[in-house]
């Protein structure tokens, strides 16, 4: 983690949502969601929050061999948005905690705001974290 690594940092980032991110698709398994309305689904929007917050880190990590994993999410979703529609999230770093990073996070459609909350990351070690999954993974196998 670089020193450079500051409390409000800020970044926005904007995605055209494709029908893939409705909510048929979050679990294609499930008839229940095959019959909801086709709007962006909060698992995706979780999803682009997330990526959001990466792209404002990674310049101050030693990516990729530190990388960060969201550890916890407060958001609101308060409206819906129809594939076609762009949407654009905003964070801010508000608080670092030794490894944890707290962000602010609001984000908007074409027509206004559609979820607002914290998000948190941590930031890891890659190696070290893929070798507890690992090692997870080959427990859960015996």
């Amino acid at each position: 983690m670089s020193n450079s690594l500051k409390t409000g940092l800020e970044h926005s980032f904007t995605f055209k949502v494709p029908p893939s991110k409705t909510v048929a698709y979050l679990y294609p398994e499930s008839r229940e969601f095959q019959m909801m309305p086709e709007v962006l689904t909060t698992g995706f929007m979780v999803g682009f929050i997330e990526w959001t917050c990466i792209q404002v880190i990674n310049p101050f990590i030693d990516w990729p061999n530190e990388q960060t994993v969201g550890i916890h999410v407060n958001l609101s979703h308060t409206a819906p948005t129809p594939p076609g529609m762009e949407i654009t999230a905003h964070v801010v770093l508000r608080e670092i905690n030794g490894k944890r990073l707290l962000f602010d996070i609001v984000a908007s459609d074409e027509e206004g705001e559609i979820c607002r909350g914290t998000h948190e990351r941590f930031i890891i070690n890659a190696e070290k974290f893929n070798e507890k999954v690992r090692l997870k993974k080959q427990a859960g196998d015996a």
